[in-house]
């Protein structure tokens, strides 16, 4: 992968900066000589949070998203912050959206130690993921919740039927299959049926 040719920068004729984001538009030469006319945009990371109490997971009210014009379930999720990392940056999107506190968090498990491309050919922003175990007295405020879903096989088929957001459902498939691995290394060494896959 690294000794493959990188495409050269001949212009950059646009570079409008926002809090949100910079798009910029270049002139490129790929490694065929060609000359393209090429838009991206440079964004925060972002991160999102599969988030646990009692074996039941845990979503926030559906947000407004502009892009598609609806409200949607997500995770909880939310930007880096550049003068932040994304393992820093969760209690306060757990907090904005869930009202969670920090000492509510009893174990916050990286999904992914390197961020995730979302898009890399028009942009450079990647995905963390995190599991957060909240502690099981921690009391959420029933306006917070959209609902819950159990963190079983049917729970997942369940939730994955709910979620149209693309990072949310990359990331419960990402801690399923955890899931899965270590239920068969139980399996091996107890000898023990292993869970039933879902039949998505």
């Amino acid at each position: 992968m690294n000794n493959q040719p990188h495409w050269h920068v001949l212009e950059r004729f646009i570079e409008i900066n926002t809090p949100w984001l910079t798009l910029i538009g270049e002139k490129l030469q790929d490694e065929r000589q060609q000359v393209l006319d090429y838009w991206r945009v440079e964004k925060a990371d972002s991160v999102v949070i599969v988030t646990i109490q009692n074996a039941q997971f845990l979503l926030p009210t559906p947000s407004y998203r502009p892009g598609v014009k609806q409200a949607t379930l997500d995770f909880p999720g939310g930007r880096v912050p550049s003068s932040s990392t994304p393992t820093a940056a969760v209690p306060e999107i757990l907090y904005r959206e869930l009202g969670i506190l920090n000492s509510d968090i009893i174990d916050l498990t990286p999904l992914n130690q390197t961020g995730w491309a979302i898009n890399s050919s028009f942009s450079n922003q990647k995905l963390y993921g995190f599991v957060a175990e909240i502690s099981p007295h921690t009391v959420i405020n029933g306006d917070r919740l959209t609902g819950t879903y159990p963190t079983t096989s049917e729970g997942v088929t369940q939730l994955l039927k709910a979620l149209t957001c693309l990072q949310c459902r990359a990331l419960l498939w990402e801690w399923f299959g955890h899931r899965l691995s270590k239920n068969r290394g139980v399996y091996l060494t107890t000898r023990k049926n292993p869970p039933p896959e879902p039949n998505f």
